[in-house]
Protein backbone atom coordinates (compact mmCIF):
# COMPACT_ATOMS: atom_id res chain seq x y z
CA UNK A 1 0.00 0.00 0.00
CA UNK A 2 1.11 3.90 -0.65
CA UNK A 3 1.33 4.94 2.45
CA UNK A 4 2.04 8.40 1.65
CA UNK A 5 -1.21 8.29 -0.59
CA UNK A 6 -3.16 7.51 1.52
CA UNK A 7 -2.12 10.02 3.92
CA UNK A 8 -2.94 12.79 1.15
CA UNK A 9 -6.15 11.11 0.04
CA UNK A 10 -7.57 10.77 3.71
CA UNK A 11 -6.66 14.20 4.14
CA UNK A 12 -8.69 15.40 0.92
CA UNK A 13 -11.56 13.00 2.33
CA UNK A 14 -11.07 15.09 5.58
CA UNK A 15 -11.31 18.58 3.31
CA UNK A 16 -14.73 17.18 1.13
CA UNK A 17 -16.33 16.02 4.17
CA UNK A 18 -15.92 19.39 5.56
CA UNK A 19 -16.92 20.90 3.36
CA UNK A 20 -20.17 19.56 2.45
CA UNK A 21 -21.49 19.79 6.20
CA UNK A 22 -20.07 22.87 7.32
CA UNK A 23 -20.45 25.28 4.15
CA UNK A 24 -23.73 23.76 3.49
CA UNK A 25 -26.01 26.65 2.68
CA UNK A 26 -23.60 28.99 3.35
CA UNK A 27 -22.62 32.03 1.49
CA UNK A 28 -19.55 31.00 -0.89
CA UNK A 29 -18.20 35.14 -0.79
CA UNK A 30 -17.37 34.88 2.96
CA UNK A 31 -14.01 33.78 4.35
CA UNK A 32 -13.50 30.07 4.98
CA UNK A 33 -11.76 30.88 8.49
CA UNK A 34 -14.64 32.11 9.85
CA UNK A 35 -16.27 29.31 10.10
CA UNK A 36 -13.51 26.88 10.57
CA UNK A 37 -11.17 27.62 13.67
CA UNK A 38 -8.01 24.86 13.10
CA UNK A 39 -5.35 24.62 14.92
CA UNK A 40 -1.90 23.12 14.35
CA UNK A 41 -2.81 19.52 14.22
CA UNK A 42 -5.17 20.56 10.95
CA UNK A 43 -2.00 22.06 8.97
CA UNK A 44 -1.72 18.92 7.11
CA UNK A 45 -5.00 18.96 6.16
CA UNK A 46 -4.56 22.76 5.34
CA UNK A 47 -1.63 22.34 3.37
CA UNK A 48 -3.10 19.34 1.18
CA UNK A 49 -6.19 21.59 0.29
CA UNK A 50 -3.22 24.41 -1.48
CA UNK A 51 -1.53 20.76 -2.68
CA UNK A 52 -4.20 19.58 -4.36
CA UNK A 53 -5.50 21.59 -7.49
CA UNK A 54 -1.85 21.06 -9.03
CA UNK A 55 -3.18 17.54 -9.63
CA UNK A 56 -6.51 18.59 -10.91
CA UNK A 57 -5.40 21.75 -13.14
CA UNK A 58 -2.59 19.26 -15.02
CA UNK A 59 -4.28 16.20 -15.57
CA UNK A 60 -8.36 16.41 -15.08
CA UNK A 61 -9.94 16.92 -18.61
CA UNK A 62 -9.41 19.35 -20.80
CA UNK A 63 -6.29 19.85 -18.14
CA UNK A 64 -2.53 21.37 -18.74
CA UNK A 65 -1.22 18.18 -20.17
CA UNK A 66 -3.55 18.01 -23.15
CA UNK A 67 -2.57 22.26 -23.65
CA UNK A 68 0.47 21.33 -23.49
CA UNK A 69 0.79 18.09 -25.61
CA UNK A 70 -2.01 18.21 -28.04
CA UNK A 71 -0.38 21.71 -29.68
CA UNK A 72 2.50 19.95 -30.61
CA UNK A 73 4.45 17.48 -32.57
CA UNK A 74 4.22 14.42 -30.67
CA UNK A 75 0.54 13.79 -29.96
CA UNK A 76 -2.72 14.18 -31.95
CA UNK A 77 -6.68 12.80 -31.47
CA UNK A 78 -7.73 12.33 -34.83
CA UNK A 79 -11.01 11.36 -35.42
CA UNK A 80 -12.30 7.72 -34.46
CA UNK A 81 -14.47 5.40 -35.80
CA UNK A 82 -15.99 5.98 -32.19
CA UNK A 83 -16.19 9.63 -32.55
CA UNK A 84 -13.72 11.76 -30.90
CA UNK A 85 -14.73 14.73 -33.00
CA UNK A 86 -16.49 16.55 -29.84
CA UNK A 87 -17.34 19.83 -31.87
CA UNK A 88 -13.59 20.24 -33.80
CA UNK A 89 -11.62 20.75 -30.35
CA UNK A 90 -8.65 18.50 -30.47
CA UNK A 91 -8.70 19.70 -34.29
CA UNK A 92 -8.53 23.66 -33.35
CA UNK A 93 -5.69 22.49 -30.94
CA UNK A 94 -3.99 20.85 -33.03
CA UNK A 95 -3.98 23.26 -36.30
CA UNK A 96 -3.65 26.10 -33.30
CA UNK A 97 -7.26 27.66 -34.55
CA UNK A 98 -8.48 27.58 -30.59
CA UNK A 99 -10.54 30.40 -29.49
CA UNK A 100 -11.35 32.09 -26.55
CA UNK A 101 -14.33 29.92 -25.75
CA UNK A 102 -12.87 26.62 -25.70
CA UNK A 103 -12.52 24.79 -22.69
CA UNK A 104 -8.58 23.84 -22.87
CA UNK A 105 -8.49 27.78 -22.75
CA UNK A 106 -10.54 27.89 -19.82
CA UNK A 107 -10.07 25.04 -17.40
CA UNK A 108 -6.26 25.48 -17.04
CA UNK A 109 -6.93 28.78 -15.94
CA UNK A 110 -9.70 28.47 -13.60
CA UNK A 111 -7.93 25.34 -11.50
CA UNK A 112 -4.68 27.05 -11.63
CA UNK A 113 -6.25 29.68 -9.86
CA UNK A 114 -8.21 27.65 -8.18
CA UNK A 115 -4.67 26.80 -6.50
CA UNK A 116 -3.67 30.51 -5.98
CA UNK A 117 -6.73 31.18 -4.25
CA UNK A 118 -6.16 28.00 -1.53
CA UNK A 119 -2.61 29.08 -0.93
CA UNK A 120 -3.77 32.42 -0.23
CA UNK A 121 -6.63 31.22 2.01
CA UNK A 122 -4.31 29.12 4.48
CA UNK A 123 -1.35 32.07 4.45
CA UNK A 124 -4.39 34.09 5.57
CA UNK A 125 -5.41 31.83 8.47
CA UNK A 126 -1.91 31.63 9.83
CA UNK A 127 -0.70 35.44 9.21
CA UNK A 128 -3.73 36.50 11.06
CA UNK A 129 -3.15 34.20 13.90
CA UNK A 130 -6.25 31.87 13.10
CA UNK A 131 -3.52 28.86 12.88
CA UNK A 132 -0.91 29.45 15.59
CA UNK A 133 1.81 27.33 14.62
CA UNK A 134 4.96 29.01 16.13
CA UNK A 135 7.89 26.63 15.38
CA UNK A 136 6.34 26.14 11.98
CA UNK A 137 5.21 29.13 10.92
CA UNK A 138 8.35 30.34 8.62
CA UNK A 139 8.74 27.13 6.65
CA UNK A 140 5.01 26.86 5.82
CA UNK A 141 4.52 30.00 4.70
CA UNK A 142 7.33 30.02 2.81
CA UNK A 143 6.33 26.50 1.43
CA UNK A 144 3.43 28.19 0.66
CA UNK A 145 4.58 30.83 -1.35
CA UNK A 146 7.05 28.45 -3.39
CA UNK A 147 4.02 26.22 -4.08
CA UNK A 148 1.96 29.56 -5.16
CA UNK A 149 4.58 30.61 -7.40
CA UNK A 150 4.36 27.04 -9.15
CA UNK A 151 0.36 27.94 -9.85
CA UNK A 152 2.11 31.05 -11.35
CA UNK A 153 4.58 28.74 -13.40
CA UNK A 154 1.32 27.64 -15.25
CA UNK A 155 -0.12 30.72 -16.03
CA UNK A 156 3.08 32.78 -17.26
CA UNK A 157 3.55 29.82 -19.35
CA UNK A 158 0.56 28.94 -21.08
CA UNK A 159 -0.91 32.84 -20.54
CA UNK A 160 1.57 35.26 -19.73
CA UNK A 161 -0.26 38.29 -18.75
CA UNK A 162 -2.21 37.47 -15.42
CA UNK A 163 -3.19 39.12 -12.36
CA UNK A 164 -1.14 38.40 -9.57
CA UNK A 165 -3.32 37.78 -6.32
CA UNK A 166 -0.83 37.39 -3.20
CA UNK A 167 -4.07 37.96 -0.77
CA UNK A 168 -6.98 36.09 0.38
CA UNK A 169 -8.85 39.12 2.77
CA UNK A 170 -10.00 41.33 -0.61
CA UNK A 171 -13.03 43.74 -0.36
CA UNK A 172 -15.96 42.83 -1.68
CA UNK A 173 -15.91 43.49 -5.36
CA UNK A 174 -12.46 43.37 -5.94
CA UNK A 175 -11.26 43.02 -9.35
CA UNK A 176 -7.67 42.07 -9.74
CA UNK A 177 -5.39 44.17 -12.08
CA UNK A 178 -3.43 42.49 -14.75
CA UNK A 179 0.36 42.04 -14.49
CA UNK A 180 2.61 42.27 -17.99
CA UNK A 181 4.54 38.81 -18.11
CA UNK A 182 7.70 40.24 -17.20
CA UNK A 183 6.17 41.20 -13.66
CA UNK A 184 4.56 38.21 -13.22
CA UNK A 185 8.13 36.54 -14.14
CA UNK A 186 9.84 38.72 -11.70
CA UNK A 187 7.41 38.03 -9.21
CA UNK A 188 8.13 34.33 -9.10
CA UNK A 189 11.13 34.76 -9.36
CA UNK A 190 10.99 36.76 -5.68
CA UNK A 191 8.90 34.41 -4.31
CA UNK A 192 11.40 31.07 -4.71
CA UNK A 193 14.46 33.21 -4.49
CA UNK A 194 13.23 35.07 -0.91
CA UNK A 195 11.92 31.52 0.28
CA UNK A 196 13.71 28.99 -0.29
CA UNK A 197 16.30 28.61 2.30
CA UNK A 198 13.38 28.01 4.78
CA UNK A 199 12.61 24.62 2.95
CA UNK A 200 13.31 21.33 4.16
CA UNK A 201 16.00 19.72 2.98
CA UNK A 202 14.72 16.22 3.84
CA UNK A 203 13.65 13.83 1.18
CA UNK A 204 11.29 11.88 3.02
CA UNK A 205 7.84 10.65 3.45
CA UNK A 206 6.63 13.54 4.97
CA UNK A 207 8.16 15.77 2.36
CA UNK A 208 6.92 13.59 -0.68
CA UNK A 209 4.29 15.75 -3.06
CA UNK A 210 5.57 18.76 -1.35
CA UNK A 211 8.08 21.48 -2.19
CA UNK A 212 11.44 21.03 0.02
CA UNK A 213 14.34 22.96 -1.12
CA UNK A 214 15.30 20.66 -4.44
CA UNK A 215 12.12 20.89 -5.44
CA UNK A 216 11.96 24.70 -5.49
CA UNK A 217 15.53 24.74 -7.02
CA UNK A 218 14.08 22.89 -9.60
CA UNK A 219 11.29 25.15 -10.11
CA UNK A 220 13.66 28.11 -10.17
CA UNK A 221 16.20 26.36 -12.54
CA UNK A 222 12.75 25.95 -14.83
CA UNK A 223 11.83 29.38 -14.77
CA UNK A 224 15.47 30.48 -15.52
CA UNK A 225 15.80 27.96 -18.13
CA UNK A 226 12.34 29.79 -19.97
CA UNK A 227 13.28 33.46 -18.83
CA UNK A 228 13.62 34.79 -22.40
CA UNK A 229 10.40 33.45 -23.40
CA UNK A 230 8.17 34.24 -19.78
CA UNK A 231 9.68 37.62 -19.52
CA UNK A 232 9.17 38.61 -23.01
CA UNK A 233 12.94 39.06 -24.15
CA UNK A 234 13.93 41.17 -20.80
CA UNK A 235 15.97 38.53 -18.78
CA UNK A 236 18.66 35.45 -20.19
CA UNK A 237 19.22 33.71 -17.12
CA UNK A 238 21.32 30.46 -18.04
CA UNK A 239 24.38 31.16 -16.15
CA UNK A 240 21.54 31.01 -13.01
CA UNK A 241 19.71 28.33 -14.37
CA UNK A 242 22.68 26.03 -13.99
CA UNK A 243 23.89 27.72 -10.47
CA UNK A 244 20.05 26.17 -9.40
CA UNK A 245 20.64 23.24 -11.13
CA UNK A 246 24.00 22.61 -9.28
CA UNK A 247 22.45 23.07 -6.48
CA UNK A 248 20.42 19.91 -6.53
CA UNK A 249 23.23 18.20 -8.33
CA UNK A 250 25.54 18.72 -4.96
CA UNK A 251 22.40 17.84 -3.21
CA UNK A 252 23.40 14.31 -3.89
CA UNK A 253 19.91 13.75 -2.87
CA UNK A 254 18.34 12.22 -6.26
CA UNK A 255 20.05 9.87 -9.37
CA UNK A 256 18.87 8.66 -12.76
CA UNK A 257 17.58 5.11 -12.18
CA UNK A 258 19.01 2.47 -14.14
CA UNK A 259 16.19 2.23 -16.75
CA UNK A 260 14.13 5.48 -17.44
CA UNK A 261 10.69 3.01 -17.25
CA UNK A 262 11.57 2.70 -13.32
CA UNK A 263 10.49 6.32 -12.85
CA UNK A 264 6.71 6.03 -14.25
CA UNK A 265 5.86 2.28 -12.46
CA UNK A 266 2.32 2.07 -10.13
CA UNK A 267 4.52 1.95 -7.55
CA UNK A 268 7.03 4.83 -8.31
CA UNK A 269 6.58 6.91 -4.88
CA UNK A 270 10.29 5.20 -4.04
CA UNK A 271 12.02 6.57 -7.35
CA UNK A 272 15.54 8.35 -6.78
CA UNK A 273 14.94 10.49 -9.40
CA UNK A 274 11.74 12.16 -8.63
CA UNK A 275 12.04 15.29 -7.21
CA UNK A 276 8.28 16.50 -6.95
CA UNK A 277 5.58 14.44 -7.61
CA UNK A 278 1.83 14.88 -8.01
CA UNK A 279 0.95 11.69 -5.38
CA UNK A 280 -2.67 9.95 -6.95
CA UNK A 281 -4.07 6.44 -5.54
CA UNK A 282 -7.03 5.32 -7.73
CA UNK A 283 -8.75 4.05 -3.95
CA UNK A 284 -8.88 7.49 -2.86
CA UNK A 285 -8.74 10.03 -5.86
CA UNK A 286 -11.91 9.55 -7.22
CA UNK A 287 -11.97 11.84 -10.21
CA UNK A 288 -13.28 10.18 -13.25
CA UNK A 289 -11.05 11.43 -15.69
CA UNK A 290 -8.44 11.87 -12.40
CA UNK A 291 -5.09 10.70 -14.90
CA UNK A 292 -6.88 8.81 -17.45
CA UNK A 293 -4.07 8.39 -20.29
CA UNK A 294 -4.59 4.33 -20.59
CA UNK A 295 -8.41 5.53 -21.28
CA UNK A 296 -7.68 8.09 -23.36
CA UNK A 297 -5.11 6.15 -25.83
CA UNK A 298 -6.05 2.48 -25.90
CA UNK A 299 -8.74 1.32 -28.24
CA UNK A 300 -11.85 -0.93 -26.23
CA UNK A 301 -10.10 -4.23 -27.35
CA UNK A 302 -7.34 -3.36 -25.18
CA UNK A 303 -9.52 -3.82 -22.56
CA UNK A 304 -8.81 -7.52 -22.68
CA UNK A 305 -5.10 -6.95 -22.42
CA UNK A 306 -4.82 -5.52 -18.96
CA UNK A 307 -8.36 -6.99 -17.43
CA UNK A 308 -8.99 -3.29 -16.99
CA UNK A 309 -12.31 -2.70 -14.48
CA UNK A 310 -13.45 -0.08 -17.85
CA UNK A 311 -13.96 0.02 -21.45
CA UNK A 312 -10.81 1.99 -23.22
CA UNK A 313 -12.20 5.10 -25.45
CA UNK A 314 -9.48 4.97 -27.85
CA UNK A 315 -8.45 8.41 -28.88
CA UNK A 316 -5.08 9.80 -28.46
CA UNK A 317 -2.03 8.31 -30.49
CA UNK A 318 1.55 9.67 -31.44
CA UNK A 319 2.15 11.63 -34.90
CA UNK A 320 4.08 9.35 -37.20
CA UNK A 321 7.09 11.89 -38.29
CA UNK A 322 7.76 11.91 -34.32
CA UNK A 323 7.85 8.24 -33.85
CA UNK A 324 10.47 8.06 -37.08
CA UNK A 325 12.79 10.19 -34.98
CA UNK A 326 13.37 7.34 -32.65
CA UNK A 327 16.53 5.35 -33.22
CA UNK A 328 14.80 1.67 -32.77
CA UNK A 329 17.76 0.45 -30.44
CA UNK A 330 16.68 3.55 -27.94
CA UNK A 331 14.72 1.74 -24.98
CA UNK A 332 12.30 4.87 -24.66
CA UNK A 333 11.41 3.64 -27.69
CA UNK A 334 10.38 -0.10 -27.06
CA UNK A 335 8.92 1.44 -23.16
CA UNK A 336 7.16 4.26 -23.91
CA UNK A 337 4.90 3.33 -27.02
CA UNK A 338 2.46 0.34 -27.75
CA UNK A 339 2.82 -0.74 -31.73
CA UNK A 340 2.33 -3.86 -33.41
CA UNK A 341 -0.46 -6.45 -33.04
CA UNK A 342 -2.66 -6.58 -29.97
CA UNK A 343 -3.81 -9.35 -27.42
CA UNK A 344 -5.81 -10.37 -24.46
CA UNK A 345 -4.27 -11.19 -21.79
CA UNK A 346 -4.55 -15.12 -22.41
CA UNK A 347 -2.74 -14.36 -25.25
CA UNK A 348 -5.37 -14.33 -27.69
CA UNK A 349 -5.19 -11.95 -30.81
CA UNK A 350 -7.85 -8.86 -31.10
CA UNK A 351 -9.25 -7.69 -33.65
CA UNK A 352 -10.65 -4.38 -34.67
CA UNK A 353 -14.98 -3.89 -34.23
CA UNK A 354 -15.34 -0.78 -35.55
CA UNK A 355 -15.12 1.41 -38.91
CA UNK A 356 -13.80 0.35 -41.97
CA UNK A 357 -11.52 -1.61 -40.56
CA UNK A 358 -13.87 -4.10 -38.63
CA UNK A 359 -12.89 -7.62 -38.06
CA UNK A 360 -9.11 -6.65 -39.21
CA UNK A 361 -6.31 -7.39 -36.85
CA UNK A 362 -5.25 -4.70 -34.30
CA UNK A 363 -2.29 -3.76 -35.07
CA UNK A 364 -0.87 -0.46 -34.53
CA UNK A 365 0.65 0.79 -36.85
CA UNK A 366 3.07 3.83 -37.41
CA UNK A 367 0.67 5.30 -39.85
CA UNK A 368 -2.39 7.71 -39.50
CA UNK A 369 -4.36 9.37 -42.56
CA UNK A 370 -5.52 12.73 -41.14
CA UNK A 371 -7.31 14.59 -37.77
CA UNK A 372 -9.99 14.22 -40.03
CA UNK A 373 -10.23 10.51 -40.75
CA UNK A 374 -8.28 7.17 -38.84
CA UNK A 375 -9.25 3.45 -37.86
CA UNK A 376 -8.70 1.94 -34.83
CA UNK A 377 -5.16 0.60 -35.69
CA UNK A 378 -3.55 3.47 -37.06
CA UNK A 379 -1.14 5.35 -34.45
CA UNK A 380 1.19 4.42 -31.88
CA UNK A 381 -0.40 4.59 -28.62
CA UNK A 382 1.04 5.97 -25.28
CA UNK A 383 2.52 3.38 -22.98
CA UNK A 384 5.30 5.61 -20.78
CA UNK A 385 3.42 5.21 -17.39
CA UNK A 386 2.76 1.17 -16.62
CA UNK A 387 -1.10 0.26 -16.94
CA UNK A 388 -1.25 -1.98 -13.87
CA UNK A 389 -3.21 -5.51 -14.74
CA UNK A 390 -7.09 -4.69 -13.40
CA UNK A 391 -7.45 -1.07 -12.43
CA UNK A 392 -9.95 0.99 -12.79
CA UNK A 393 -10.21 4.04 -15.37
CA UNK A 394 -8.29 6.33 -12.93
CA UNK A 395 -4.31 5.51 -12.77
CA UNK A 396 -2.23 5.53 -9.31
CA UNK A 397 0.97 6.34 -10.75
CA UNK A 398 2.44 9.44 -9.02
CA UNK A 399 3.12 12.32 -11.69
CA UNK A 400 6.61 13.11 -11.73
CA UNK A 401 6.56 17.13 -12.44
CA UNK A 402 10.69 17.65 -11.63
CA UNK A 403 12.96 14.07 -11.94
CA UNK A 404 16.89 14.31 -11.77
CA UNK A 405 16.87 13.60 -15.42
CA UNK A 406 15.34 17.27 -16.45
CA UNK A 407 17.53 18.39 -13.93
CA UNK A 408 20.46 17.30 -16.30
CA UNK A 409 19.09 18.37 -19.45
CA UNK A 410 18.19 21.68 -18.37
CA UNK A 411 21.79 22.48 -16.88
CA UNK A 412 22.98 20.91 -20.87
CA UNK A 413 20.72 23.25 -22.58
CA UNK A 414 21.82 25.74 -20.50
CA UNK A 415 25.98 25.52 -21.15
CA UNK A 416 24.68 24.82 -24.69
CA UNK A 417 23.84 28.05 -24.94
CA UNK A 418 26.56 29.95 -23.28
CA UNK A 419 28.45 27.91 -25.63
CA UNK A 420 30.00 25.13 -23.82
CA UNK A 421 28.83 22.48 -25.96
CA UNK A 422 31.10 19.75 -25.17
CA UNK A 423 30.09 20.28 -21.56
CA UNK A 424 26.09 19.75 -22.55
CA UNK A 425 27.66 16.50 -24.52
CA UNK A 426 28.55 15.13 -21.27
CA UNK A 427 25.17 15.46 -19.21
CA UNK A 428 23.34 14.18 -22.80
CA UNK A 429 25.48 10.92 -22.62
CA UNK A 430 24.97 10.74 -19.00
CA UNK A 431 21.02 10.20 -19.67
CA UNK A 432 21.57 8.58 -22.84
CA UNK A 433 23.29 5.99 -21.14
CA UNK A 434 20.62 3.74 -19.63
CA UNK A 435 19.06 3.40 -22.65
CA UNK A 436 21.17 2.01 -25.26
CA UNK A 437 23.00 -0.97 -22.80
CA UNK A 438 22.80 -3.27 -25.74
CA UNK A 439 24.83 -0.74 -28.00
CA UNK A 440 26.80 1.69 -25.45
CA UNK A 441 27.98 3.78 -28.35
CA UNK A 442 25.22 4.91 -29.62
CA UNK A 443 24.14 6.80 -26.20
CA UNK A 444 27.41 8.88 -26.72
CA UNK A 445 26.83 12.62 -28.04
CA UNK A 446 29.14 15.21 -28.85
CA UNK A 447 29.03 19.26 -28.74
CA UNK A 448 28.83 19.12 -32.39
CA UNK A 449 26.30 17.18 -32.88
CA UNK A 450 24.27 19.20 -30.16
CA UNK A 451 25.01 22.28 -32.31
CA UNK A 452 23.43 20.67 -35.12
CA UNK A 453 19.58 21.08 -36.18
CA UNK A 454 16.75 18.56 -35.81
CA UNK A 455 15.95 15.34 -37.45
CA UNK A 456 12.33 15.59 -37.03
CA UNK A 457 11.46 15.40 -41.03
CA UNK A 458 8.81 18.58 -40.41
CA UNK A 459 6.07 19.77 -43.12
CA UNK A 460 2.79 18.18 -43.99
CA UNK A 461 2.14 14.26 -43.70
CA UNK A 462 -1.62 13.55 -44.10
CA UNK A 463 -4.31 12.69 -47.00
CA UNK A 464 -5.76 16.17 -47.37
CA UNK A 465 -3.39 18.26 -49.00
CA UNK A 466 0.39 17.10 -51.12
CA UNK A 467 3.31 16.77 -49.01
CA UNK A 468 5.43 19.39 -47.96
CA UNK A 469 8.75 19.02 -47.01
CA UNK A 470 10.51 21.17 -44.72
CA UNK A 471 12.87 19.15 -42.03
CA UNK A 472 14.59 20.46 -39.11
CA UNK A 473 17.72 21.52 -40.37
CA UNK A 474 17.28 24.85 -39.77
CA UNK A 475 16.47 25.09 -35.85
CA UNK A 476 19.04 26.05 -33.85
CA UNK A 477 20.34 23.84 -31.51
CA UNK A 478 17.78 21.27 -32.78
CA UNK A 479 19.32 18.32 -31.95
CA UNK A 480 18.98 19.06 -28.34
CA UNK A 481 15.12 19.55 -29.18
CA UNK A 482 15.24 15.96 -30.60
CA UNK A 483 17.06 14.86 -27.19
CA UNK A 484 14.28 16.69 -24.96
CA UNK A 485 11.37 15.15 -27.29
CA UNK A 486 12.90 11.41 -26.60
CA UNK A 487 13.61 11.62 -23.17
CA UNK A 488 10.12 13.59 -22.05
CA UNK A 489 7.52 12.34 -24.57
CA UNK A 490 3.96 12.07 -22.88
CA UNK A 491 5.25 14.41 -19.65
CA UNK A 492 3.16 17.27 -20.65
CA UNK A 493 6.26 19.53 -21.94
CA UNK A 494 6.41 19.84 -25.86
CA UNK A 495 4.81 22.99 -26.59
CA UNK A 496 7.25 24.87 -23.71
CA UNK A 497 10.01 22.90 -25.36
CA UNK A 498 9.43 24.05 -29.21
CA UNK A 499 8.25 27.59 -28.41
CA UNK A 500 11.87 27.89 -26.24
CA UNK A 501 13.37 26.28 -29.31
CA UNK A 502 11.51 28.44 -31.99
CA UNK A 503 9.62 25.62 -33.53
CA UNK A 504 6.15 25.72 -32.38
CA UNK A 505 4.62 28.28 -34.61
CA UNK A 506 7.23 28.30 -37.25
CA UNK A 507 6.71 24.54 -38.98
CA UNK A 508 4.08 22.23 -40.07
CA UNK A 509 3.63 18.87 -39.15
CA UNK A 510 1.14 16.37 -39.67
CA UNK A 511 -2.17 18.14 -40.31
CA UNK A 512 -0.98 21.22 -39.13
CA UNK A 513 0.64 24.51 -41.09
CA UNK A 514 2.57 26.60 -39.57
CA UNK A 515 0.46 29.19 -37.91
CA UNK A 516 0.94 33.05 -36.56
CA UNK A 517 3.54 33.84 -33.58
CA UNK A 518 0.50 35.30 -31.06
CA UNK A 519 -0.37 31.40 -30.46
CA UNK A 520 2.67 31.05 -28.61
CA UNK A 521 0.06 32.20 -25.54
CA UNK A 522 -3.07 31.02 -25.01
CA UNK A 523 -6.12 33.60 -24.79
CA UNK A 524 -7.27 34.90 -21.80
CA UNK A 525 -10.29 32.73 -21.58
CA UNK A 526 -13.53 34.72 -22.73
CA UNK A 527 -15.25 33.49 -18.82
CA UNK A 528 -12.40 35.39 -17.42
CA UNK A 529 -13.03 38.48 -19.64
CA UNK A 530 -16.43 38.87 -19.54
CA UNK A 531 -16.19 38.88 -14.95
CA UNK A 532 -13.20 41.39 -15.04
CA UNK A 533 -13.08 44.39 -16.81
CA UNK A 534 -9.57 44.73 -15.59
CA UNK A 535 -8.45 42.46 -17.75
CA UNK A 536 -7.49 42.69 -21.63
CA UNK A 537 -7.44 39.91 -24.32
CA UNK A 538 -3.76 39.14 -25.30
CA UNK A 539 -2.24 40.59 -28.67
CA UNK A 540 -3.73 38.39 -31.79
CA UNK A 541 -6.92 37.16 -30.47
Amino acid sequence: MKTKKLIYSLVLIFIVFQSCTELEDRSYTNIIAEQFQPTGDDLGALLAAAYIPWRQTMLKGSGVFLVQMLPADQDVIPARPNGWVDGGVYKRMHQHTWTTEDAMCLQPWERTYVGVNACNRVLYQIESGQIDIPEQKDAVVSELKVLRASYYYILVDLYGNVPIVDKFDVPAGYLPEQNTRKEVYEFIIKEITENIDNLSEEVNTEYYGRFNKWAAYSLLSKMYLNSEIFSDGNYSEFQKCIDACDKVINSAKYELESKQSSVFITENENSKEIIFALPLDATYVTDWDAFDFHMRSLQPENQATYNFQSTPWGGNCCIPQYINTFDPDDARYADCFIKGQQYSSSGDSLFCTMGAGAGSPLNYMNEVPSIDNSQEYHGYRWSKFEYAMGIANRLSNDWPLFRYADILLMKAESLLRLGKADEAATLVTQVRARNFKSNPAKAIVTGAQLMEGSCYDYGRRDNLVPATHEGGADIKYGRFLDELGWEFTQESRRRQDMIRFGAFTTKSWFSHDKSASYRNLYPIPENALRTNSNLKQNPGY
